[in-house]
């Protein structure tokens, strides 16, 4: 499994091309690295670097309006890659996109992303836009 941790800068240009005025939903997977090493040397686990991430992190998201709308426990892949097993999964809503581009601009979340950058060892990160359940599937 090839490790994904940061946006790179093309997808995130494409990121800030797309619409900003529209509640923006984030599909986060996230698999953790046993252990977190920093960039200064500091060690702990993933499961510590990323709850240090989520408490410096979370007032930003809070503040720009972001919430939690749906956590759950990875448990089995029954369609797609057996190895792409999951430690964390859940739905981040922010109020627009641009309220997403907001929170990584914030200098208080840029120091707490380094929690983030330590802890994980690969994740996803899909953008999707809200819709209205019609009663079926799609």
């Amino acid at each position: 499994m090839t490790d994904f941790v940061d946006p790179d800068k093309e997808r995130f240009g494409r990121f800030k091309d797309l619409p900003r005025d529209h509640p923006v939903q984030m599909l986060n997977l996230v698999r953790l690295k046993e252990q977190a090493v920093y960039p200064d040397g500091a060690v702990c686990s993933g499961a510590e670097a990323y709850a240090s991430y989520g408490r410096e992190s979370g007032p930003v998201f809070r503040e720009l309006g972001g919430r939690i709308i749906w956590s759950g426990e990875f448990q089995l892949t029954l369609i797609g890659p057996e190895d792409e097993a999951w430690d964390i999964a859940f739905i981040a809503e922010y109020p627009s996109g641009q309220a997403f581009i907001d929170m990584l601009r914030n200098p208080v979340y840029r120091q707490a992303v380094v929690h983030r950058q330590a802890a994980v060892k690969t994740s996803r990160l899909i953008r999707m836009k809200p819709k209205t359940v019609q009663g079926g599937f799609g």
